[in-house]
C-alpha cells in the first residue's frame, strides 16, 4: 500500500504489517486530478486537484496522523497490475483507515441547514457515484467536510439523513442484507466506464475478480457469477430490467439499476454459514 506522508507530500510504499495508521480520502474526480506521476515530477501544484490533497493532509496532520491515501495520487494507474491490486483491495483500505475524510465539492461554506429540502448536502453528486458507495460503508469512521474543508458532521452524527439519500437503511451492519438490497444502493449510481460499475461493489460482496476494461456488461455479469460461487442467496434473482423490448436477458442482470425497487422486497434470511432470502412481493 502506498501513503502519501502528510508533511512533506512524498509517497512511501508499506506492506502488511508495517501500514502505519492512515487517514484516507472519499471524494469526486474533478478535471485536473494529481496522479502518481505528477508528484513525481513535481507537477502536482500546478493542478487543480491539489487544493484538495493539500487540505486532506493538513485535516489529517491536525487529528496526528502522518499518512493519508488518496486514490488519485497514491495509485499508479499506468500498471495494470497495480491497478488491479488496488481495485481488489480497496474496500479493505478503506475499512481498514483510522478515518475517512468524505470531501464534497459542490457543499459550500455558506450551506447551514443540511437537513433542508433543496439542500446541497442532499443533492450532493458525492451520492451518485458508483465508488462512494463502499467509501460510506467500509470504515467505521466516515467525516463529511464541505468545499472548504470546514466539517458537516459524520456518518454517526448524519446517520438518519444519510440513510434517507441513500435509501440505505442500516448504515452501520449493513453486512447481513441480502444481495438484492445491496445491489438495490447502487442502482442510482454511475461511475465513468461502464466496467467499474462492477469493480466497485466488490467488497460490498467480498469477492475478488480481475478488472479487464473494455468487456462493459460483461463485468457486471462477472461479477454475479463470482457472487453465487460464494453465496446461496437467491436474491440475486430477485431483478426487473424494464429496459429490455422483451423482458428478458437471461438468468442475472446486466447492471444494479434492474435491482432498483429491490431494496425493501428481499428480505435475508440466515441458513447456516450464507444468506438466503425471502422474496416478499
Amino acid at each position: 500500500m502506498r501513503l502519501l506522508n502528510t508533511t512533506t507530500f512524498e509517497l512511501e510504499e508499506f506492506f502488511g504489517t508495517n501500514i502505519p495508521p492512515y487517514a484516507i480520502a472519499s471524494h469526486r474526480h474533478g478535471e485536473s486530478e494529481v496522479t502518481f506521476q505528477d508528484l513525481l515530477n513535481g507537477k502536482g501544484p500546478m493542478k487543480e486537484g491539489w487544493g484538495k490533497i493539500v487540505g486532506c493532509c493538513a485535516q489529517a496532520r491536525n487529528e496526528g496522523w502522518n499518512w493519508a491515501w488518496i486514490d488519485t495520487c497514491c495509485i499508479d494507474k499506468s500498471s495494470s497490475a497495480e491497478l488491479s491490486e488496488a481495485i481488489n483491495s480497496m474496500f479493505r483500505w478503506y475499512q481498514r483507515s483510522q478515518v475517512c475524510y468524505a470531501y464534497l465539492s459542490d457543499v459550500p461554506e455558506r450551506e447551514t441547514d443540511v437537513y433542508a429540502i433543496r439542500s446541497a448536502f442532499r443533492e450532493s453528486k458525492w451520492f451518485t457515484r458508483g465508488w462512494t458507495l463502499q467509501e460510506l460503508l467500509a470504515p467505521k469512521n466516515v467525516v463529511f467536510y464541505n468545499s472548504g474543508w470546514v466539517e458537516i458532521g459524520t456518518k454517526k452524527s448524519l446517520e438518519t439523513l444519510v440513510s434517507a439519500i441513500t435509501r440505505i437503511e442500516h448504515l452501520y451492519g449493513w453486512e447481513t442484507s441480502s444481495v438484492a438490497q445491496k445491489m438495490s444502493w447502487a442502482s442510482r449510481r454511475e461511475t465513468v466506464r461502464a466496467e467499474d460499475m462492477a469493480y466497485c461493489l466488490l467488497g460490498l460482496f467480498g469477492v475478488n475478480m480481475p478488472p479487464l476494461y473494455g468487456e462493459g456488461e460483461k463485468a457486471f455479469l462477472r461479477l454475479q457469477t463470482e457472487i453465487m460461487k460464494i453465496s446461496d442467496d437467491e436474491s440475486i434473482f430477485a431483478w426487473v430490467d424494464e429496459t429490455l423490448s422483451n423482458g428478458t436477458s437471461g438468468l442475472l442482470a446486466r447492471s444494479p439499476a434492474a435491482f432498483k425497487d429491490s431494496s425493501s422486497n428481499v428480505l435475508p434470511l440466515l441458513s447456516g454459514k450464507q444468506n438466503k432470502a425471502q422474496i416478499t412481493q
